[in-house]
C-alpha cells in the first residue's frame, strides 16, 4: 500500500467517527470511493437502522462507481441484518472493482465471509490497512463480538486523597462543571449507564444526557432486594427513558409489580456468593441484548465489585484539588495485600479539565483473562 492508500483510509476513519453515539450496537464505519485517483464518493453509518457506510458512499457518489475502489474501515457485511441488506450485494451490483478493508468484522456472521463473497465475484480484496486504528475506533463492538459482554467503563470523581463523598455522604460537587459535562458526554456515548441502589437512594439521580447533545442511555440499577423508592426520579421518568432494575429472588413480588406498573423492567439475576446481584451474570444478559457498552457511575460498592471481578475495561476518573480526610473511598477492599498484586492501568490520556485532573486509562490485564479485549 502506498501513501495515497493510507490517506484514503484515514479519511474513511474520520468519516466513521461522525456516527459516534448513534450507531450502537453496530460499529462506526466509514467508506471512501476512489476512481482514477479521485474521491468520487464518501459515506458513513449515520445511525442504527440507517444505510451502512458503503451504501451511503454509493448514494452520495458524484458519478457512476463502476470500476472504482472503495476504502472501508470494516469488512462489508454479507448477511441480512434486522434493518439492512448485505453490503456485498450492492458492491457487486454496482461494479466495484476493488475493496480495501481496514479490518475484518468479528461478527461470526461475517468474519471474512464478506471478502470471500466479493473475491468469488471477481472483486479484488485486501484487509489490514490501518487495522489498529480501525479496531481502536470500535472497542465496544469488538469486545461484544468476541466475548459476548459489553465494554465496561468506570467513571467517578474523587478528591486528591481518594474520597468520592464526605463521611456524612455529601458528594455534590467534588468535581467541577467541566467534568460533569464530560460525564454527560460519556453517557451519550454508552448504551447503558449503571449505578447501585445506594447511589439512587442517596443522590436521586436522573442519569440522562442534558449538558450535551446525544441520546439517553438505558438506565440500569443494581438492587438485589428492590430497595429503590417508588418516588425516585428514575422511576418517575421510566416511561420516557427506559429503566432496568436487576435484582435477586430476595425481591418481593408486590414491589416487582409496582415497578412494572410504573414502566420499569425488572429482571432477576442469580446471586453471587454474598447474595448480591452477580455482575458477571448481569453483563452476560446485557450482552445477549446487544448492549455493547456500559458506563458504571457508582457507588463505591459497584465500582469495587467490578474491579475485584476483573469486569472493568476502562477508567475515567477526575481528581479534584481537594482534601477530604475521613470519607467514603472511591474503591473499597479488593483483597490485595501486596503491592505487586495491585491492579495495573495503562494511561490513555491525562489532562487538566477546569480545576480537575482527568485520568483516562485501560486496565492492564494479561492476555487470556476474561475481560481482555483481543485486537
Amino acid at each position: 500500500m502506498n501513501l495515497t492508500d493510507i490517506e484514503f483510509m484515514k479519511l474513511a476513519l474520520r468519516l466513521a467517527k461522525r456516527g459516534q453515539g448513534r450507531v450502537s450496537p453496530n460499529p462506526m464505519v466509514g467508506a471512501v470511493i476512489v476512481k482514477n485517483g479521485r474521491v468520487i464518493g464518501q459515506g458513513y453509518h449515520h445511525y442504527f437502522g440507517g444505510s451502512h457506510a458503503e451504501i451511503d458512499a454509493i448514494e452520495h457518489a458524484t458519478e457512476p462507481v463502476s470500476g472504482s475502489k472503495i476504502y472501508v474501515t470494516l469488512e462489508p457485511c454479507s448477511h441480512h441484518g434486522k434493518k439492512t441488506p448485505p453490503c456485498t450485494e450492492a458492491l457487486i451490483r454496482e461494479g466495484i472493482k476493488e475493496v480495501i478493508a481496514a479490518t475484518l468484522d468479528s461478527n461470526p456472521k461475517v468474519n471474512g465471509k464478506g471478502l470471500e463473497i466479493l473475491r468469488k465475484n471477481g472483486i479484488k480484496t485486501s484487509h489490514g490497512l490501518l487495522e489498529k486504528e480501525a479496531r481502536e475506533l470500535n472497542p465496544a463492538f469488538f469486545k461484544l463480538m468476541q466475548t459476548g459482554r459489553p465494554l465496561v467503563t468506570l467513571k467517578y470523581a474523587q478528591t486528591l486523597d481518594g474520597r468520592i463523598a464526605a463521611a456524612g455522604g455529601s458528594s455534590q460537587w467534588i468535581s467541577g462543571p467541566e467534568f460533569r459535562k464530560l460525564a454527560h458526554r460519556l453517557r451519550a456515548n454508552h448504551d447503558a449507564v449503571l449505578v447501585g441502589v445506594g447511589t439512587v437512594i442517596k443522590d436521586d439521580p436522573e442519569l440522562t444526557v442534558r449538558l450535551v447533545k446525544g441520546r439517553n442511555p438505558l438506565r440500569i440499577v443494581v438492587d438485589s432486594s428492590l430497595r429503590i423508592p417508588i418516588e425516585s426520579l428514575l422511576i418517575r421518568t421510566a416511561l420516557s427513558t427506559p429503566v432496568l432494575i436487576a435484582c435477586t429472588e430476595r425481591a418481593s413480588l408486590p414491589k416487582i409489580q409496582a415497578l412494572s406498573a410504573a414502566g420499569v423492567e425488572v429482571i432477576l439475576i442469580p446471586p453471587d456468593d454474598k447474595g448480591e446481584v452477580n455482575l458477571e451474570e448481569l453483563l452476560d444478559v446485557l450482552g445477549k441484548r446487544g448492549i455493547s457498552s456500559v458506563l458504571i457511575e457508582g457507588g463505591s460498592g459497584i465500582i469495587t465489585a467490578a474491579m475485584a471481578h476483573g469486569l472493568a475495561d476502562r477508567l475515567v476518573a477526575a481528581v479534584a484539588p481537594k482534601i477530604m480526610g475521613r470519607g467514603i473511598e472511591a474503591v473499597g477492599d479488593l483483597g490485595i495485600r501486596e503491592v505487586s498484586r495491585a491492579l495495573a492501568l495503562k494511561y490513555q490520556r491525562v489532562y487538566r479539565l477546569g480545576e480537575d485532573i482527568v485520568i483516562q486509562a485501560e486496565f492492564d490485564r494479561p492476555p487470556g483473562t476474561a475481560s481482555t479485549l483481543q485486537s
